[in-house]
């Protein structure tokens, strides 16, 4: 133990200071099937807020505004994206981070830096996504664009949603699209925050490092060699994230079963991994055809039971896999079917109980449920055009440019939805104090 104490007082004088380890009490780990952090149990209350390093650089005094309101709901997480990649596609961001293979935009990463130096003043923690599945930050898709001469394929144009899914998949075996996304991955894992000093790899304010946003294996008939490919890509990526960060925790960011051709059994082997920490999944019963937001009274008992059956499987699949399991993306729509923010949201606070009293249910249970971040947060973001479609330079919310602009997000005027999310955020925190 002296020699250990004598080591590190050396190093401290040489003005070398150790990262810390995946054991040191701040970062958030695994014990069993719970996370911990500081020595104590630790629940994920959590919100979409995918452009806040879009705030970080363009507009951080609404950015220091929207982490207030969200600290003052007893949200401690924000689920992230990390970088986008530019392209033609009408329904993507821009501007993107990734001008081509790379090439960033030195003013975007810095948004991301001082997002989480502001999350740390406020005792929260990141999620951090690293691609996308779908085409709204570019993803995958473009990825393909630049390496394999390929369009990138924009559904929200095509309207063919299986064959931009089966494409799309072909980015899992493109070696230079592997070789550039690995690049990115370094890249964040080593970058240095330009606001703290910290270096990405130490900061305990990132809980996890997500692979992508909703990585699929192809379409709804994806073939049992696509399905393997999928596998060993998020097995061999998230080895290679270990092998560079291992303080951190690694995720998929997959969706569950929608996620997985409705395969039970691959949806487990995607998370079997001893480098993926934790399994996450998505509920989206509107998106999925379970309930008609226009006919919400002949439609809601089958969208009920369908919902409760697939929140507590997922559960139910973590316990068997003895590893937590996160909720981190659901919604619902405005009544009405309605983007104007002055529509009431009646279903939608109807539906997010039904969500909570499961989540929060089960975890008040001792079961291997650890939260969830809803999808997402608005905050006082406002639609700007009449089609309520996203151009550049309108405020960005939770809603990315493939969807209207309110169509699932919560904003800061949303008083009864904010009442929930606030209760049921209390009753996780509880847990931690037990």
């Amino acid at each position: 133990m002296k020699k250990v104490i004598a080591l590190a007082a050396s190093l401290l004088m040489m003005g070398v200071v150790p990262v810390a380890s995946a054991a040191a009490p701040d970062f958030v780990a695994v014990k069993k099937t719970q996370f911990t952090r500081n020595g104590h149990p630790y629940y994920i209350a959590g919100a979409n807020f995918w452009y806040g390093a879009y705030l970080g650089a363009n507009d951080r005094p609404r950015l220091l505004k929207e982490l207030d309101t969200l600290k003052a709901m007893g949200i401690n997480n924000l689920r992230v994206l990390a970088v986008s990649e530019k392209t033609d596609m009408k329904s993507a961001v821009r501007p993107a981070t990734t001008n081509e293979p790379g090439k960033y935009d030195e003013r975007l990463l810095a948004g991301m830096d001082f997002l989480l130096a502001e999350m740390g003043k406020r005792d929260m923690t990141a999620v951090i996504y690293l691609n996308n599945f779908w085409q709204w930050s570019g993803g995958m898709t473009q990825y393909l664009n630049w390496f394999a001469g390929t369009p990138a394929l924009d559904p929200n144009v095509t309207k063919d949603y299986e064959t931009y899914m089966r494409e799309t998949a072909r980015f899992y075996t493109n070696e230079k699209a592997q070789a550039e996304y690995r690049n990115v991955i370094r890249t964040f894992i080593n970058r240095k925050n330009t606001v703290t000093g910290k270096p990405y790899a130490g900061d305990p304010v990132i809980m996890s490092w997500q692979l992508a946003n909703e990585p699929r294996p192809g379409n709804a008939s994806s073939t049992p060699q696509e399905k393997e490919i999928y596998v060993k890509w998020i097995a061999d990526t998230a080895a290679y994230i270990r092998g560079l960060d291992k303080n951190h925790l690694v995720s998929t960011g997959s969706e569950g079963l929608a996620g997985s051709a409705h395969d039970a059994a691959l949806f487990e082997k995607a998370h079997a991994s001893k480098d993926v920490d934790y399994l996450t999944y998505h509920l989206w019963p509107k998106n999925w055809g379970w309930i008609d937001s226009k006919r919400v009274d002949a439609t809601w008992s089958g969208a009920l039971e369908k919902s409760s059956h697939y929140l507590n499987v997922h559960i139910d699949y973590a316990k068997k896999m003895g590893k937590p399991i996160v909720l981190e993306e659901f919604g619902m729509d405005r009544d009405g079917a309605s983007f104007d923010i002055k529509s009431s949201t009646k279903v939608r606070d109807r539906f997010y109980k039904v969500v909570f009293d499961v989540v929060v249910g089960r975890a008040e249970k001792g079961d291997p449920v650890a939260g969830f971040n809803f999808w997402a947060w608005g905050g006082a973001g406002r639609a700007a055009n009449a089609d309520y479609w996203w151009k550049e330079g309108n405020d960005l919310m939770g809603d990315p440019p493939q969807e209207e602009q309110g169509l699932y997000s919560v904003f800061d005027t949303d008083k009864s939805t904010i009442a929930l999310i606030r209760q049921y955020a209390d009753r996780l925190h509880a847990l931690e104090r037990k």
